[in-house]
């Protein structure tokens, strides 16, 4: 067998790091805005106060994972509720929907956690080792100690971020005054550890480290974007029918003098100049970035900017192009909107009709029923009420049937149950039939169990069946 010094051919180039330069504009204050905003949210909600009582935490935004229940300032969210969760799902869906076919991917450039966070990664980055030029020297440069220090210093604040990060995340699901004090003097339980790692150990190789492969090669919606879209959708583009043929500056024979501006500042490493590409999160700064440059050599702005397609032969010929508002109230947005707004009216009457306390009943099914000593036939259910309120309640229950059937309630000499606040209980109750009921001979009876709060009278219904004899 003989065998050739060439090396096999390599089927994928090895990563180039990109170092985003800095850049000004009114897309990169929006960015910083947004950046502030949404982090803001994030840590600091678990912190805001709501008065809950004294069975929860006094915490406005609360996911319990033991009764299965979120809360949220004043909204209580139960298991048998979870329609709601399932509606903002479908809202936030279509709102991508909506969003993407107005404006790319607009979520992707400015509010995905994965794009925020990077921002903030980048900014420190560039805080601690300089802007574009100083971390490509020092990237190049051998390991000393100043490159130590710098990459060390930038890799403890990277960590804080992190750690910050996925301690903020368990905070939602418990008192975070309460948590805060645990963790610090390992009380907690070893979940909250175990969540708290792995949530700073994806933040930081996510936003510290791997960066745009996660937006290029990880994430599934910049291939399902391109569904979303069409000719009409404005995205950011290079219009290169005003900056072809580009040049150096005074030979330039377009607008465009190949200063690589836009490509300096690309938290993606791309060259928007190549067309629309599956790496582009249209975060705008390579617009800020061109404008800056159009304006320090006399060209108008605009070289690149959010455009479509469909406007390309109308700007080529030197027409006026379609008015923004045509590219927005188009019939796929206004579906896409009237969807959307109507889930979310139907979400805000449901929640404000539904009632604050909930119950179900479930008949024993082996056996269905029960002959006592007398003839009689006994069923048994098991009532299931839920209080969705902060303050303890009292529930009256009763039953309404065609037949003479007794009502007992176990444990209880009256029929009147009491819920404390925020919880749920079973309570068990059993129906009588006497003997001359049974004599009928009938298989079963409708019977309607009514749950009366015995302060507001507001009364909810169950219906069911009571199993008799067929003899």
């Amino acid at each position: 067998m003989s065998s050739s010094s060439t090396p096999p051919p390599r089927l994928f180039e090895a990563r180039e790091p990109v170092f985003p330069q800095r850049v000004s504009g009114w897309f990169r204050r929006l960015k910083w805005w947004l950046m502030l905003f949404t982090l803001g949210i994030y840590y600091l909600t678990p912190w805001i106060r709501w008065d809950r009582g004294v069975s929860l935490p006094d915490q406005a935004v609360l996911v319990d994972l033991a009764n299965a229940r979120f809360f949220f300032f004043w909204i209580e969210i139960w298991p048998h509720e979870f329609y709601f969760i399932a509606g903002l799902l479908i809202m936030a869906g279509l709102g991508l929907f909506l969003f993407t076919a107005f404006l790319g991917r607009v979520w992707c450039g400015y509010a995905c956690p994965q794009t925020v966070w990077t921002d903030l990664f980048i900014l420190v980055e560039r805080w601690v080792e300089g802007d574009r030029n100083a971390r490509i020297r020092l990237l190049r440069s051998k390991w000393g100690s100043r490159k130590w220090r710098l990459r060390v210093t930038k890799w403890i604040i990277w960590l804080l971020i992190s750690v910050a990060t996925g301690g903020a995340w368990v905070f939602y699901f418990s008192d975070a005054p309460t948590l805060l004090a645990d963790l610090a003097t390992g009380r907690a339980a070893f979940v909250a550890y175990g969540t708290i790692a792995v949530m700073t150990l994806t933040t930081l190789v996510f936003g510290g480290f791997m960066r745009e492969q996660i937006c290029t090669y990880a994430c599934p919606w910049p291939r399902i974007q391109a569904a979303m879209m069409d000719e009409h959708s404005l995205n950011v583009a290079y219009r290169n029918w005003r900056g072809e043929p580009r040049g150096k500056l005074g030979k330039a024979e377009g607008d465009c003098i190949d200063c690589l501006a836009c490509v300096n500042v690309c938290p993606q490493g791309i060259d928007i100049r190549d067309g629309e590409q599956v790496e582009c999160i249209t975060c705008a700064l390579c617009i800020d970035a061109c404008d800056n440059m159009m304006e320090k050599i006399g060209k108008p702005r605009g070289l690149i900017d959010y455009c479509a397609l469909s406007d390309e032969e109308n700007e080529r010929a030197g027409q006026p192009i379609i008015s923004v508002w045509k590219h927005v109230l188009r019939l796929r947005n206004i579906i896409y909107f009237t969807l959307w707004a109507l889930i979310g009216v139907v979400l805000v009457v449901m929640l404000y009709i539904r009632s604050d306390f909930s119950a179900s009943l479930t008949p024993d099914r082996n056996p269905r029923f029960v002959t006592l000593s007398d003839g009689s036939i006994r069923n048994a259910y098991d009532l299931r009420l839920s209080n969705q309120t902060g303050a303890s309640r009292s529930f009256h229950v009763s039953i309404k049937s065609e037949d003479p059937l007794r009502l007992e309630l176990q444990g209880q000499s009256v029929l009147d149950v009491a819920v404390p606040a925020d919880e749920t209980i079973h309570q068990r109750v059993y129906l009588y039939a006497k003997p001359a009921y049974l004599a009928a001979g009938s298989e079963s009876s409708p019977v309607r169990f009514w749950i009366e709060e015995t302060s507001t009278n507001e009364r909810s219904f169950v219906d069911t069946i009571f199993a008799g004899d067929t003899r």
